[in-house]
């Protein structure tokens, strides 16, 4: 694999509370964790970007996997049995950690967003949140590749620490 030296950084704009105190065990998707509750706490230097968040029922939440051992191009998921390519998963061992989870937004508080469906791992820093518009983020005639014959074990899916450090 060639290294690119080009770096990026993020500045976390809060942190993710949740029942999770580490990954095994955590839901792998938010359906697999319904109901779930947790926190999202803004930074108080962030807090003025929630104006108007309140009005839309889900929000997409962006965060650094902070927790995840060096990623492989080629690894076993969750739900198979074979490996696949790191970008035809989920899998939180990435070449960039990034995660993403659709939940839904309960109330904000001051800096606080109690949310549903939680499963990210408690302390997990956030990058970005942005309202889920069903208009630009759903789309029809989706193919589903491998996860298709899997999709079934999502609810039974837990984390098992697979790709911790």
């Amino acid at each position: 694999m060639t290294e690119n030296n080009n770096m990026i950084c993020f500045t976390p704009i809060g942190l993710v509370h949740s029942p999770y105190k580490n990954p095994k065990g955590t839901p792998i998707q938010p359906p697999a964790a319904q109901g779930m509750e947790g926190q999202i706490e803004i930074f108080p230097a962030f807090a003025e970007g929630l104006l108007d968040l309140e009005k839309f029922s889900h929000v997409i939440v962006l965060y650094y996997f902070h927790l995840i051992k060096k990623a492989e191009l080629i690894i076993k998921p969750f739900m198979d049995d074979d490996n696949h390519g790191v970008f035809a998963t989920r899998a939180s061992a990435r070449p960039n950690p990034i995660g993403l989870s659709v939940l839904e937004l309960a109330k904000i508080e001051g800096n606080r967003l109690f949310v549903r469906d939680v499963d990210i791992v408690d302390g997990t820093p956030l990058l970005d949140i942005k309202p889920y518009v069903p208009d630009f983020d759903s789309r029809i005639n989706v193919r589903t590749g491998w996860l298709e014959k899997n999709i079934y074990k999502l609810s039974g899916s837990k984390d098992d620490e697979r790709f911790v450090r």
